[in-house]
């Protein structure tokens, strides 16, 4: 049955309903106002599971939804879910109140706007919050629907379109590669309980489809959470609204991905590939977005490049933290740090990249620019906004004493850890996993330098903006405050959410290393001593600041890479070579001839039908037959002569009679065999056909003379022909074979009896085959809503469809 766990997931999307009729109802109110309060009543429902996750305990509501399937609507809350839960609307709440003072009621189509949110916002609710693999995958692909609806919010610019459609096909399609290693995983465990997997992880490592649905679930992660190669379709993404790339890259969508690795985690890591793919990935996503970050000049794509990058970094951790999954106990048990450190920096990213999103958003906002060329002198103006920008690139940077600087002091303990793992090689090539993570951070620092440098210092040029820059209103900075608030609380007082979030997410994803009663120690501090991290952070700092000083100096680098091998030129000239190919391949088979296109259904079903027809020997013939009354066999004549007429005629009332004929003897022969209901229906569908046919006759045009003399061809001839005889040999097979009891007095029975409704094809119709008509009608409805809303805008003077 529905709780209100089941509610709270869906509550965003019944919110979505009602958005539309407030917006219209109440122009003079903004529509965020009403939204805000939807993410702050979750967030302070899903705060009462706290002492639950801490003390190691689980939520688990059920509703039954396809049980025959063994598909439930499982919702499951533990430390994992938990945290991410707490992100999706505590940071959600944020961006609702900075988006009512960013979007404009009188300009935008604020219905739209929230209605996609809040869309978003419940399918991630649903992602983190369902043990069920297959939910889980409903609601990840209505992630992806949601955000290509947010992020060509501006559908009138062409970048808009082309990044929302830029994501949908690469998340998409990881999606899809996602779904195949859930059935792999259902083949392997024959269940679809992601709680029970993890149960019986240990017995199916050594399966042969282990390795590909890792290979597959892995893709899924990867493409939504940007990692390389597949990063590509996140600065495109940066087309939405600010408040959107403040969500989505900060704390919900992108994100997705590395919940999707750390829930299963405890199913993989035991394996070497899972430990060398994640981290491996991770680490080159890590340097690749730190990297390209330099060479951006819109503050946005600094900050696209950079969510990449520190989405790599995460990666790597949980990676590395895989290797805890091989020891037996905790004690002295370095990796688990590596775990620790992933879900803080999680969590620090969240607050300081939703922070630098909203500072971004503020500066377009308040001088109509992001690009960092037109933009500087800005601190004098705007002392707040830059304050933000300093505490949030500062932790970004990983510079104390902000929270950034102990995640990325944990994250250069655990890659320095493993180049002494005793397994897997990790002990000769692991050593590339500092090397590579040091030179990252380096980059790292420049690019949060010139976040804070270039916009807000050296001589403002007000000729190069569009606006005369001021500071933004209260209400566009409190968000980013609060955010930014949190980074220097977390920074000086991690250990508030040691034990309340980090350790209870810690708990399901390392399960195997907790025994009754024990849990992780997680202890959170600044000073380890002059330790070797220190030393690289030092470093860091150093040759970042040379770096960023002489940066005009080199970063011509940049131009070495020439533009036909990058990822971006590779997937536009991808896409292109596709639609070329389509479209000359739809051009040879689209001819807008009816005659064509039933040649290739037909030709398709004859081949197929008859090969599976004698491949599997499916074709019998039983020699009893019943016997043919004289009525039967006139009415068979009769169809067969009127046929024959429909066939050769020349006239199109001829035509229209023969098929009225056709219609009406085989209502004839229902009348024979005893079923009226169907007797009736076939008359009145008749009746009802033929007199449409001809009330459009007089619109159609004249049988040119061309048609007049149509010759006869064999290839149609041979094609009808074979479809007859295909149909014919089904139809005896069917009637020879009998595989099992005939259900012909099942439905008498059941219908009344279990059904309670005398009308035995109403029964069947509304009942017995319920789901099928209510597809049938909801398509329907789906198609009228379509041709309405064309008709509605057409006639509004909106051509633009």
């Amino acid at each position: 049955m529905l709780t209100a766990l089941h509610i709270a997931i869906v509550a965003p999307f019944i919110a979505a309903v009602f958005v539309p009729f407030l917006y219209k109802k109440l122009p003079k109110i903004h529509t965020g106002w009403f939204v805000l309060t939807i993410p702050a009543i979750l967030f302070v429902y899903f705060l009462q599971y706290l002492p639950v996750t801490s003390s190691k305990q689980t939520v688990t509501a059920v509703w039954d939804w396809i049980p025959s399937l063994g598909i439930h609507f499982t919702a499951h809350v533990d430390g994992l879910g938990l945290l991410f839960a707490l992100l999706i609307t505590g940071i959600g709440m944020l961006v609702v109140l900075y988006s009512i003072y960013y979007l404009s009621k009188e300009r935008e189509a604020l219905n739209n706007f929230y209605t996609f949110l809040l869309m978003f916002m419940g399918a991630m609710l649903g992602v983190v919050l369902s043990d069920n693999l297959i939910v889980l995958y409903t609601f990840w692909e209505i992630t992806s629907l949601s955000s290509f609806l947010l992020i060509s919010y501006w559908y009138e610019r062409e970048k808009s379109r082309y990044g929302a459609l830029k994501s949908m096909l690469i998340t998409v399609m990881g999606g899809f590669s996602m779904l195949v290693g859930f059935v792999m995983l259902y083949a392997m465990t024959g269940t679809f309980s992601i709680q029970e997997i993890i149960a019986s992880a240990g017995d199916i490592t050594s399966h042969d489809l282990f390795i590909p649905a890792m290979l597959t679930i892995l893709l899924g992660a990867f493409t939504k959470s940007a990692q390389f190669p597949f990063h590509i379709w996140l600065p495109d993404a940066m087309e939405a609204p600010t408040p959107v790339s403040a969500y989505l890259h900060s704390a919900t969508m992108v994100k997705a991905g590395i919940y999707l690795v750390a829930r299963l985690s405890p199913v993989f890591a035991f394996s070497g590939e899972w430990m060398w793919i994640v981290a491996g990935f991770g680490i080159v996503t890590l340097f690749w977005g730190s990297f390209s970050a330099v060479q951006q000049t819109d503050l946005k794509g600094i900050l696209a490049f950079s969510t990449v990058s520190q989405l790599g970094m995460i990666l790597s951790m949980l990676g590395v933290g895989a290797a805890a999954i091989h020891f037996d106990s905790m004690d002295d048990n370095l990796y688990i740090g590596a775990t620790t450190a992933a879900i803080f920096h999680l969590i620090n990213h969240a607050t300081f990249k939703g922070s630098l999103f909203m500072m971004a958003g503020i500066v377009d906002h308040e001088t109509g620019t992001r690009d960092i060329r037109r933009l500087g002198g800005l601190m004098t103006v705007m002392p707040i906004t830059f304050t933000i920008a300093v505490i949030g690139s500062f932790s970004m940077a990983g510079l104390p004493p902000f929270n950034g600087f102990l995640s990325k002091e944990m994250f250069f303990t655990a890659m320095v850890d493993i180049t002494s793992f005793q397994a897997f090689n990790m002990d000769s090539f692991g050593v590339l996993f500092p090397v590579v993570a040091w030179v990252a951070s380096i980059f790292t620092f420049i690019y949060s330098m010139m976040l804070v440098f270039k916009t807000f210092t050296g001589k403002m040029q007000p000729e190069k903006l569009d606006v005369k820059p001021h500071e933004a209103p209260f209400g566009m900075l409190l968000s980013p405050i609060i955010l930014v608030s949190l980074v220097i609380v977390f920074g000086f007082f991690p250990n508030i959410l040691a034990y309340t979030v980090i350790e209870p997410a810690m708990a399901s994803i390392l399960p195997s290393l907790l025994g009754e009663g024990e849990q992780f120690y997680v202890d959170i501090y600044f000073w380890h001593g002059w330790t070797i991290e220190l030393y690289m952070t030092m470093g860091v700092i150093g040759i970042g600041t040379l770096l960023y000083l002489s940066l005009r100096k080199w970063v011509a680098v940049y131009d070495v890479f020439p533009s036909s091998l990058t990822l971006n030129h590779i997937y536009d000239q991808t896409v292109a070579g596709v639609e070329k190919v389509s479209s000359q391949l739809t051009g040879a088979y689209m001819t807008s001839s009816i005659r064509h296109y039933l040649l290739y259904i037909f030709s398709f079903f004859v081949v197929a039908l008859v090969f599976v027809l004698f491949n599997k020997d499916a074709f019998s013939v039983d020699g009893a037959t019943a016997p043919i009354s004289v009525y039967e066999g006139v009415l068979a004549a009769v169809l067969v002569t009127t046929a024959l007429v429909v066939m050769f005629t020349r006239s199109r009332l001829k035509a229209i009679i023969g098929l009225g004929v056709l219609g009406y003897t085989i209502a004839l022969f229902f009348v024979i065999f005893r079923a009226p209901d169907l007797a009736l229906t076939q008359l009145i569908i008749e009746t009802v056909s033929v007199a449409l046919f001809l009330l459009c006759f007089y619109h159609l045009p004249q049988i040119s003379r061309k048609l007049e003399n149509m010759r006869f061809r064999a290839g149609n001839f041979i094609v009808s022909l074979a479809v007859g005889l295909t149909v014919t040999l089904i139809g005896i097979s069917a009637n020879s074979s009998r595989l099992f009891e005939s259900i012909a007095g099942f439905f008498p029975e059941a219908s009344y009896d279990e059904a309670g409704g005398k009308n035995m094809v109403n029964v069947i119709l509304v009942d017995f085959r319920g789901f099928d008509t209510l597809l049938e009608i909801l398509v329907l409805a789906i198609a009228a809503a379509g041709i309405f809303t064309m008709i509605k805008l057409r006639l509004a003077g909106r051509n633009d469809l």
